[in-house]
């Protein structure tokens, strides 16, 4: 848990094991930015290296086999290539004194076979409903092979065997992405999961896969190294999970026993009513990740909204286009000093240098 309870994002905090010098996180951003087979490139290590100042740096989204890889140049953690890239990560941050954590992400349905070499799996034969990006370009996305119990064991061992990758990588710990559509979220939303064995019909059922997973992932690691992001009623990639106050209240009073580092909400603060209630259910760190417009992150980079949300409850407050757009986020927010914007959203998947690692720094006085 963390320290005393604090409104200042610039008091120390703790999770696990690990001492954070600030509340600020740098949320998981998905910028396409690997090698083609998936290992961390150069412009990677810079990128994360830049921002070593956050309090934690959760790293991008990041595959534990390859029939999880959603798009073109998506990091993966399941080859010795791998983790000797995000090795290179973890030593240049540590060298700026950072801390990471890596996100384990699964993308489902949320694939193509162009990209990945296989077919997707998922809960159910369903199809997202929008096209997928490949290689070639955006494409119709494939329906699903629907996951057999084989499947799921498999499935459940390699997000393990990436997290105890991932540890041997550097990384102070893993994240286990459970929302935006990815594969957790699946088996947790009824629209995606329509299954008549023990992972689907009611709530606690459709609990049962991600419950497994994070499981699974803190055996192999310890559960003071494992997170877990969920994100309550995000309808991106085609989610509608229906109960959504029942899934979440089953899953969090579920897991909220097993000392784990921290529960991890996207759009906290949209639903103030069940951000307090599952704030009343998890006794562990929290972190918040608010609602921001851009004149939100404009003015502030979501500093106000943050310190709402330590108010409201959060321990830790995850911000993302913000430390995109602002190596030196940390340092300007506690300075009030001006913000970079974000520039061309099309930059932000789009490889390269540009609109990626050309941010300025800001030269702080004293």
């Amino acid at each position: 848990m963390t320290n005393s309870k604090s409104n200042e994002l610039f008091a120390p905090a703790r999770i696990g094991a690990l001492d954070l010098p600030n509340r600020l996180v740098m949320a998981p951003l998905t910028r396409n930015r690997a090698q083609a087979d998936g290992t961390p490139s150069d412009l990677m290590v810079r990128h994360y290296a830049d921002r070593a100042s956050a309090g934690l740096i959760i790293a991008e989204g990041t595959t534990p086999n390859a029939v999880g890889q959603t798009y073109p140049n998506i990091p993966g953690i399941h080859t010795d290539a791998h983790e000797a890239g995000w090795r290179r990560v973890t030593d240049a941050v540590r060298a700026h004194g950072g801390r990471m954590f890596l996100q384990l992400q699964h993308g489902g349905r949320n694939g193509h076979p162009d990209t990945s070499g296989h077919l997707p799996v998922a809960p159910s034969a369903l199809a997202l409903p929008e096209d997928v990006e490949t290689p070639s370009g955006p494409r119709p996305a494939p329906v699903p092979k629907e996951m057999t119990a084989e499947d799921i064991r498999t499935t459940v061992a390699d997000f393990a065997a990436a997290a105890r990758r991932a540890v041997a990588a550097g990384f102070e710990g893993v994240e286990v992405h459970g929302a935006n559509g990815q594969l957790l979220q699946q088996f947790l939303a009824e629209n995606t999961n329509r299954r008549t064995d023990g992972y689907g019909g009611s709530p606690e059922q459709r609990i049962r896969f991600a419950v497994e997973v994070v499981r699974a992932v803190a055996e192999a690691i310890g559960p003071d190294r494992v997170g877990l992001r969920i994100s309550p009623n995000v309808t991106v990639n085609g989610m509608a999970e229906g109960d959504t106050y029942a899934i979440y209240r089953a899953l969090v009073t579920e897991l909220a026993g097993d000392g784990l580092a921290y529960l991890h909400i996207v759009y906290a603060d949209q639903d103030p009513e069940l951000f307090g209630e599952l704030r009343r259910l998890w006794s562990g760190t929290l972190i918040g990740n608010p609602v921001l417009t851009r004149e939100d992150v404009a003015t502030d980079g979501g500093r106000r909204k943050g310190e709402l949300l330590l108010a409201a409850g959060a321990d830790l407050i995850s911000l993302g286009r913000a430390f995109l757009a602002n190596p030196d986020l940390v340092e300007r927010l506690r300075a009030g000093a001006p913000l970079n914007l974000v520039r061309d959203k099309y930059l932000m998947y789009q490889g390269g240098a540009t609109g990626y690692n050309d941010y300025p720094a800001l030269a702080l006085a004293g």
